[in-house]
């Protein structure tokens, strides 16, 4: 079964467009009790992840981002069209910081299409 995401983007794949992107998933976090730290490294995330996909995406392509919210967690799934898949270099300094960011990361590519997964558990104490 698949999981429906709680919030959907699609967007040009274009850097000026990853702010969009940075400030939705601060809010999303903020709505989920994030701590603000929590919210910085997820804003930063995004934005690294948006970085690698925006290298590879087509020039007519979009970014597509789907947001997963549960309590104080959230999974973020940022993918870019692309003409030649191929996962991101798990050994490259941006995926090494993404992997310090998160407590989940993951990636996938497909016929058209590379995605990025993010996870994170907020840090907040009850």
């Amino acid at each position: 079964m698949t999981i429906r995401p709680d919030v959907e983007l699609r967007l040009p794949a274009e850097s000026a467009y990853v702010s969009v992107l940075r400030m939705t998933t601060a809010g999303l976090a903020a709505r989920v009790d994030f701590t603000l730290d929590d919210i910085e490294d997820l804003r930063i995330a995004v934005g690294e992840a948006s970085a690698i996909l925006l290298d590879r995406a087509t020039g007519d392509g979009s970014l597509h981002c789907a947001f997963e919210l549960g309590e104080k967690q959230m999974r973020i799934s940022v993918a870019a069209d692309t003409v030649d898949p191929k996962a991101p270099d798990l050994d490259s300094w941006a995926w090494q910081v993404l992997a310090a960011l998160t407590t989940g990361l993951e990636a996938e590519a497909s016929a058209d299409r590379v995605t990025i997964t993010l996870s994170m558990s907020s840090g907040a104490s009850d």
